[in-house]
């Protein structure tokens, strides 16, 4: 572990690769994760042989191996449908109590652009498609597991820059996961050379805590050798999520590992699922690594509220 960071990395990285697919693809990455009573569940987004993205399932029995992949895509185009041309991209999944299902926010990708798609399902091995519930062009979408003040909230990041946003988090409110409001500012990219100052994203579907709801984001630097994707962190009011009550200066896991720094996009951490076990405390972070493999690393809940309590607003 660095020194510098406040996750560390799991000694068997990668945890999950193409060559743990029973069918021939070209990379594995950018993992939802969910705990389905004793089986810890990935949804991986899978980039075919064509170039194209479908998201599928592998399961374990403690989240790090012993991975079973299930033989056929959970999400895939469906022929005929534009929107979905170009297949499906970096899923995040959540629980939602009320719905008695998993559901999954994802990225349709066709002609249009990126939109989000929502899906649910009880097992992940079925799903009941919702479809697009935000247009082109809009990606990096997670749903809070719980209505606040009547309303579902959803985290996403509308692509087209409009009113001087340079890719920011934004936050749209439902009553019915079909009908969304017009998107309100959440975090904003930092100005001048910052490690998330060209566009940041969010990870994994923030996680609800006594202090607020703890969100792991994707920021990216532009660098003269491109670009460079790190982990950061925030800390959102419980009760009002586009109120950012603290964000931590320093990113909390970057590109450092050679599995990391080198494959198909260098220099890429990029976060989408996280698990908390209340019993020991430990987050368990699932993260794609250089948009080439599927990475783990592990921090307490409670160093990662310490550190982001401690930070300015």
């Amino acid at each position: 572990m660095s020194n510098r960071e406040l996750f560390t990395r799991h000694p068997g990285n990668p945890i999950l690769s193409a060559a743990d697919w029973p069918y021939a693809v070209n990379v594995v990455f950018n993992p939802a994760a969910a705990q389905l009573d004793d089986t810890t569940v990935v949804v991986a987004r899978v980039e075919d042989l064509r170039g194209l993205s479908h998201l599928s399932v592998a399961r374990s029995p403690n989240g790090v191996d012993g991975w079973t992949v299930d033989p056929e895509p959970l999400l895939a185009a469906t022929d005929g449908v534009e929107s979905e041309l170009w297949g499906f991209e970096d899923p995040r999944v959540v629980f939602a109590p009320e719905l008695e299902r998993w559901v999954i926010t994802c990225t349709a990708y066709g002609p249009a652009g990126p939109a989000v798609f929502l899906a649910t399902t009880e097992d992940f091995r079925t799903v009941e498609r919702h479809g697009i519930v935000r247009q082109p062009e809009d990606k990096n979408a997670a749903l809070l597991p719980h209505r606040i003040d009547g309303k579902w909230l959803l985290f996403h990041r509308p692509k087209t820059e409009y009113g001087g946003a340079r890719g920011e988090i934004v936050l749209s409110r439902s009553a019915d996961l079909e009908s969304w409001s017009t998107p309100e500012p959440v975090l904003r990219p930092r100005e001048g050379a910052w490690w998330d100052a060209s566009r940041i994203g969010i990870g994994p579907p923030p996680i609800e805590t006594e202090h607020g709801w703890l969100l792991i984001y994707h920021g990216v630097k532009e660098m003269v050798g491109g670009a460079v994707y790190r982990a950061g962190l925030a800390l959102l009011d419980r009760d009002e999520p586009t109120r950012v009550l603290h964000r931590l200066p320093e990113w909390i896991l970057g590109p450092d590992a050679s599995y990391e720094r080198t494959g198909d996009v260098p220099n890429t951490v990029f976060p989408c699922g996280a698990i908390h076990d209340s019993e020991t405390d430990v987050v368990r972070l699932y993260y794609g690594a250089a948009d080439t493999s599927i990475c783990l690393a592990t921090a307490t809940l409670g160093d990662l509220l310490d550190a982001v309590c401690s930070s300015p607003s």
